[in-house]
């Protein structure tokens, strides 16, 4: 009789557990079928308490005189055995993924809707992040052994000209000869051509046939209306900490400051009105804070064109960030030039619009980029990279003439990135005088 009564209760306690461990896992089942409907913290205040409901029937069934819940206790305040075990269940399961309750939560603002997917998609999830968080403007290009483009072999000299044929589709200049490239419609008019020879597109995004029209972009006008009575171009830095490999006590001004500094000297020389704006967007409270610069730079950008609602043309001046093994550099006009590289944000994942990131600019942006960069390699070949292309807006939605301008990198000199200024403000003054 001792025997049976033993193996009753093993039984009984089998069948305890097995129930304990069901209603669980059903309530964990539940919880998983409404975490896409409701907030996530509800989801699991729901589950426990479900759970935890679910074990005092159990418990009674079986133990009818043990005491289950304190007399008086108000029933949202449970602190009793079963709600104490489904808490720590449910602070170890996979639902608090979705989650973190120690976290910040994320804003409709900071979240892109393209990347909903990415949630079960840990990994793809976790190599595009960056794109929530900062501008991620920088290439991070790296090389396998030290590189100086120094003897770069420069593209044969064509025979000067001062006018532009029906075959080129750079902008004529009184004062530059034809030197490098130049391209026919029909050429520009392949879409595979058109991307291999002038575009570095990142993977966050992608760029379709409908988007790079090469005849629309060259049939953009971006001659400027207005005299210089006003001002005319904004030249801001959203990160303007960035700086140059001589950077120091001695040499402080050897930042994308100084070199938009010199631009605006040069642009002013040529007769257009330009405010450069100084402004630190990308320290907060004395630290650098490169996660929100690019809204604390639209604040501020924005500001400025209310102000001034004359400008018609917005540069953000940057440096690139790479491997400390690349050192690019070549000759330009004779002087020792840290190349350019125009930069574009079309406000697209590779599963659609950011619809959050509006930009009714985008195909003139990347136009004016364009006609930049065929004008660099017919005059001043070599100063350019191609042109990058990613996934967020980078504030290009301000003007229909907005670019993003990466002069040289970190490893670049001072110098280096000021002699590329030069040829830079002539590029530019070709686009704008509508040649």
């Amino acid at each position: 009789m001792r025997q049976q009564n033993g193996l009753n209760q093993i039984i009984k306690k089998t069948m305890i557990v097995m129930s304990l461990i069901l209603a669980v896992f059903l309530s964990v089942k539940e919880a998983g079928k409404t975490a896409g409907r409701v907030e996530l913290k509800h989801v699991k205040e729901w589950a426990r308490q479900g759970a935890g409901t679910g074990l005092a029937y159990i418990w009674s069934r079986q133990y009818p005189a043990a005491v289950w819940e304190e007399e008086g206790r108000e029933k949202e305040v449970d602190h009793s055995l079963g709600s104490l075990l489904c808490s720590l269940l449910f602070t170890n399961v996979a639902l608090d993924r979705f989650q973190n309750e120690t976290s910040s939560p994320i804003t409709d603002e900071e979240l892109d809707p393209a990347y909903q997917g990415y949630l079960e998609s840990g990994k793809f999830y976790e190599e595009h992040s960056f794109l929530l968080y900062d501008g991620g403007e920088e290439t991070g290009e790296e090389v396998q052994a030290p590189v100086t483009i120094e003897n770069q072999k420069q593209p044969e000299e064509v025979p000067p000209t001062k006018q532009k044929t029906e075959s080129m589709t750079c902008a004529s200049s009184n004062v530059w000869p034809i030197i490098g490239n130049t391209y026919r419609i029909e050429q520009l008019a392949d879409y595979d051509y058109m991307i291999k020879h002038f575009y570095s597109i990142h993977t966050s995004t992608t760029v379709g046939r409908d988007l790079m029209n090469a005849d629309k972009f060259l049939s953009e006008d971006f001659t400027l209306k207005g005299g210089n009575e006003k001002p005319q171009i904004l030249i801001y830095h959203t990160h303007s900490q960035e700086e140059f490999s001589d950077f120091g006590p001695a040499n402080k001004d050897a930042t994308v400051v100084g070199i938009g500094s010199h631009l605006t000297e040069l642009l002013q020389a040529k007769g257009y009105h330009v405010i450069h704006d100084t402004s630190v967007y990308d320290l907060k409270n004395g630290k650098l804070d490169r996660n929100k610069a690019y809204t604390y730079a639209l604040e501020g950008v924005t500001r400025n064109l209310q102000e001034n609602p004359s400008i018609e043309v917005v540069l953000d001046i940057h440096r690139d960030g790479v491997s400390e093994k690349l050192h690019m550099v070549n000759k330009i006009n004779g002087k020792m030039t840290a190349p350019i590289m125009f930069f574009n944000g079309v406000s697209q994942t590779p599963e659609g619009p950011i619809e959050y990131l509006p930009n009714p600019y985008k195909e003139k942006n990347l136009a004016f980029s364009f006609q930049m960069q065929l004008d660099c390699a017919a005059y001043f070949p070599g100063l350019t990279r191609k042109i990058y292309i990613k996934g967020l807006r980078y504030n290009q939605h301000l003007r229909p003439r907005s670019t993003l301008i990466e002069v040289g990198a970190q490893t670049n000199t001072y110098e280096e990135a000021l002699n590329a200024m030069e040829p830079l403000s002539e590029v530019l003054d070709m686009v704008l005088q509508g040649n």
